[in-house]
Parts: structure tokens; sequence; C-alpha cells
């Protein structure tokens, strides 16, 4: 889902006059700075430039960035009366619409038509950010105040303009499969919409399949093949190893050659190409122009 970022010299030179912060709160830079790589690689989607830990700062905590996420405090079983406030957070997450508006009225001058989507981060993922307290304390948080909040945010940014909004989910790796299955899947629910997404990394995505996805990510240690096969509705995004980015010209090519080949035995229908996870910061960018247009010759 990341594609503006340190590895790219047009974010880079922004960095140099703005903050993180600036830049993901300031509406015009951050369709600025969504508008990076499209425009760069010539690529079909724009993503929003945001934070999935915003919400978490509508709560009440205090965010900053050096240069990653860090809060003052974490919320406990004790202090979460301070912290409950949904309507205050899902307010505070209104320039994420301002965004997404000027995003959508800047890619809409480009020469060719472009698609929009938002993202929210998983609740679980976002937990590990902010709570201190036991897993049953995790899961009633979760339930009552991180599902609504992104509900509300998967809305706003819906309603702004966003075609699809994605679910990032990475941190449910180190879950067990017992509660990854039984307990957190089924809270997911109230976050299923035809026009969302879910995306996790390190778990088998077909436990989440059994609802009504507007689609699915997947990173590289998934089976596409078997995801396309299986799935009846939405859209499968993914899973080129990023990593894969980090390796000379004539190493990428290959394995590029080899992806390409195992998904041309396969019908491609609701495939997004796109790789296993974030773009790697130090990934060359001719690399990145190399995976564009190899996939599109090869594939279109």
């Amino acid at each position: 889902m990341r594609q503006a970022g340190r590895y790219h010299s047009h974010y880079q030179k922004l960095k140099e006059k703005y903050t993180f912060v600036q830049l993901c709160k300031t509406p015009e830079l951050a369709a600025e700075v969504a508008l990076g790589p499209v425009t760069a690689f010539n690529l079909d989607v724009a993503i929003l430039f945001s934070d999935i830990l915003f919400p978490a700062e509508g709560l009440g905590l205090d965010l900053y960035f050096n240069p990653g996420p860090r809060f003052a405090e974490k919320i406990t079983h004790k202090s979460r009366s301070k912290y409950n406030n949904i309507e205050r957070a899902v307010e505070h997450m209104k320039f994420q619409a301002d965004a997404i508006k000027i995003t959508r009225e800047m890619l809409d001058d480009l020469m060719y038509p472009r698609s929009l989507v938002g993202f929210v981060g998983g609740p679980y993922t976002i937990a590990k950010y902010i709570l201190d307290g036991d897993q049953h304390f995790t899961n009633e948080f979760m339930r009552n105040t991180l599902i609504p909040i992104l509900k509300a945010n998967i809305e706003l940014q819906l309603e702004a303009g966003a075609e699809k909004v994605m679910i990032f989910d990475s941190g449910v790796g180190v879950m067990d499969d017992w509660s990854w299955e039984k307990t957190y899947i089924p809270l997911l629910k109230p976050l299923v919409n035809d026009n969302v997404g879910y995306y996790c990394r390190g778990k088998d995505i077909t436990s989440a399949t059994n609802y009504s996805w507007g689609g699915v990510g997947i990173d590289s240690t998934q089976d596409l093949d078997k995801l396309l096969r299986s799935q009846s509705k939405g859209f499968v995004q993914g899973n080129f190893d990023e990593k894969h980015l980090l390796l000379p010209k004539h190493y990428l090519l290959d394995k590029l050659k080899r992806y390409c080949d195992n998904i041309q035995e396969n019908n491609r229908d609701g495939w997004v190409c796109g790789l296993g996870h974030g773009i790697n910061k130090y990934t060359p960018e001719e690399n990145v122009h190399l995976f564009v247009n190899t996939i599109r010759k090869t594939l279109s």
C-alpha cells in the first residue's frame, strides 16, 4: 500500500521543507505526495497519504514521530475512560477527507483516468501501538472503541471520494492461529463492506475470505494462484515480494519473469498487481520503473 516514501526523490524533496505530520495533515501537501509516484511511475491507482495512527491521536493520545510513531503513554484498563470519545476521534480525521477530495481533483486533471483508494489500520495493528493490558482488555477495547472509530473513518473516506478503502492489518502476524480464526476474524465483521478490502501480513488470508469484503490483499508468503481460483467475489491485490526490488537488474528481471509466467497460467480476473508489503526505503527508483514496465508489457 505504501507508494510514496523515503525511496522516492519526489517525497525526499518535500521532506526537506515539511515534516511528516505536516505532509499528512495539510490536505494540499498530502495530495501532492500521493500524486508523486502516480505521475513518476505511471501507476493506475493513487493512495491517500496519511498514517494509520491518527485515529488514536484523535482519542487524545499524544502522538509524535521520531522518526517512527511514538506515544507518550499507552491506554490501560484504568485510564481507558480518558480515551473513549469516539465522536472526537472521528472529527479529528476530517483532514483525510479534505486530502482525498483534493487528490481526486488532481487525478481528474491527468490525461488518463486513475483510481483513488484510502486506508485505515487494522484494529489489532493499532491496538499493539496504544494498549497496555491483557488480551481480554484488548479485545474489549477493539470491539467497543477502535472498530466503531475505524468504521466511521472508512465511511468518511468513501464519502470524500475514495473508491475503495483498505484495512491494513500488518501486525496480526504475531497472533496465534486459534485467536486469529476464532476470535479476531469474527471481531472484524462490522467493518465488512463491498467497498472495503482487507490486508493482513503473516496469516492465511483465506480465514478472512468467508466474509464479503470488496477484496483482499496478500503478502508474498500467500499463494496468489490459489486465492484467485477460490475468490468468487472482489479483487485480490498483491503479491510480488517487495525485497526483490532491492536486487540488481538482471536478478530482478529473473524474479519478474518467473512471477509473470506463473500468473499467465491462471485466470487473472480481479487481480490488482502490487507488492506483498510496502516498498522498502532503499529501493532504487529505476527498479520501480522496471517492475511496472515489465508487468505491463508481459501481462497486458
